[in-house]
């Protein structure tokens, strides 16, 4: 089944807004079995978003569009489709009432703007929002699909997996589909691929490489007449990347840095202090993403200079003689924190925070270091010189570090 996704505003042409949700779409197709062949953007124009549709229909079994479902008049994804699909949108009491009610529930009136949200053409059915006011489009027409979901990524994902995506599987009953994403860190791309090139270029299981900022994913698709099937096809790969790989392998599937890491300290009722330098509370944040993290984390420290580090407990006799962008400094810090936030291990980053040099040392230059007060994991990275590179990277790299730590003292 071949697909293609629009992502519709002018607002995306115009670099205002990034498609983030193309992409995310984009990564749950091959599950279902479904093609991808062409992602487009198309400003609010209506006699250009009719001619896409059109088109669209000619060379794909599904069209996915999100945006352009609002109440303004650039909103021109219904009435794209109506054109297209020559056909006469008409406003359904039904959902009229459910828009009244939901502004109701807010305090205020519904705009009469918002009425067009209401429309539906004969070709088409609702697809439920539980999150806003736009609903999005289930149209058919000559053994062809258009799926219309809302542009907030909130409400696009939670339409995409509460309605759409069960829909979808509905109709691909002759096959499944299975994924495993494999995540490493430690061995750059063209590394990995060396060491598991004959893996590569095999339609069915397929293996993809990824560049990801939390290292380099291997994801491994099976399609078969059942899960069982497919499942089998699979654990050959998995196994011979483990064998190859395995030291370098961190995650699983959809897991993240910080959810690895949590479900690590987690199982082991080990608690963890934070201290950071470079990456302006990056690290904490991510932590702090993982609904439980207040079961383990004692708490973080921010600093952005040598003075509030020596003011957090780092001696200054240490600073003066290692300066503050060091290993030595990093592994400091790291067992400060622990000892003062009384935790079971303490996680350090330090490094040049920017724009410029610090210390006569270039910008990207970080360190890393986790103990536990007897056994110590560290890390110098070199990364690019872009603060938003580095406060990405470097905790995805510190949480990793720390998983392994908490792996190795089990």
């Amino acid at each position: 089944m071949k697909a293609e996704i629009m992502g519709i505003g002018t607002e995306l042409l115009m670099g205002e807004l990034t498609d983030t949700n193309s992409s995310w779409i984009a990564s749950r197709l091959p599950a279902l079995g479904i093609e991808l062949q062409w992602v487009s953007i198309i400003g609010d124009d209506l006699p250009r978003l009719t001619e896409a549709f059109k088109n669209g229909m000619e060379r794909s079994d599904i069209i996915f569009t999100t945006g352009g479902l609002g109440p303004t008049q650039d909103d021109l994804t219904r009435e794209a489709i109506a054109a297209a699909f020559d056909e006469t949108p008409v406003i359904q009491q039904e959902v009229v009432d459910k828009l009244e009610r939901y502004f109701a529930a807010r305090g205020t009136p519904m705009p009469q703007h918002n009425l067009k949200q209401a429309n539906l053409i004969p070709s088409a059915k609702w697809v439920v929002n539980n999150n806003g006011t736009a609903p999005g489009w289930w149209a058919e027409r000559d053994g062809k699909i258009i799926i219309c979901m809302p542009g907030p990524p909130g409400e696009n994902h939670s339409m995409w997996e509460e309605q759409v995506e069960p829909e979808l599987a509905k109709l691909i009953e002759d096959e499944v589909t299975i994924t495993r994403n494999i995540k490493t860190m430690g061995m750059s791309e063209g590394a990995v691929d060396e060491v598991i090139s004959e893996f590569f270029g095999i339609e069915n299981p397929y293996l993809g490489i990824y560049s990801k900022a939390d290292g380099i994913h291997l994801r491994v698709i099976a399609r078969a007449k059942d899960s069982q099937s497919a499942q089998a096809m699979i654990a050959p790969v998995e196994q011979a990347i483990h064998e190859r790989l395995g030291e370098y392998v961190w995650g699983y599937d959809d897991e993240t840095p910080e959810q690895s890491a949590g479900k690590s300290l987690t199982e082991k009722g080990l608690t963890l202090a934070v201290m950071e330098m470079c990456t302006g509370g990056a690290l904490t944040n991510a932590i702090t993403n993982v609904s439980n993290s207040s079961s383990y984390l004692k708490g973080g420290i921010v600093a952005f200079e040598g003075k509030a580090l020596s003011a957090s407990g780092v001696p200054i006799a240490d600073l003066k003689q290692h300066g503050v962008v060091s290993q030595q400094t990093a592994n400091i810090m790291a067992e400060t924190v622990r000892r003062n936030l009384n935790a079971d291990l303490g996680l350090a980053v330090t490094g040049v925070p920017g724009p410029g040099e610090f210390e006569g040392k270039p910008l990207g230059l970080a360190y890393i270091a986790v103990t536990n007060g007897e056994k110590n994991r560290e890390m110098e990275m070199r990364l690019p010189p872009r603060q938003v590179t580095i406060k990405r990277r470097v905790p995805n790299q510190a949480l990793i570090e720390l998983h392994r730590l908490i792996e190795e003292i089990s």
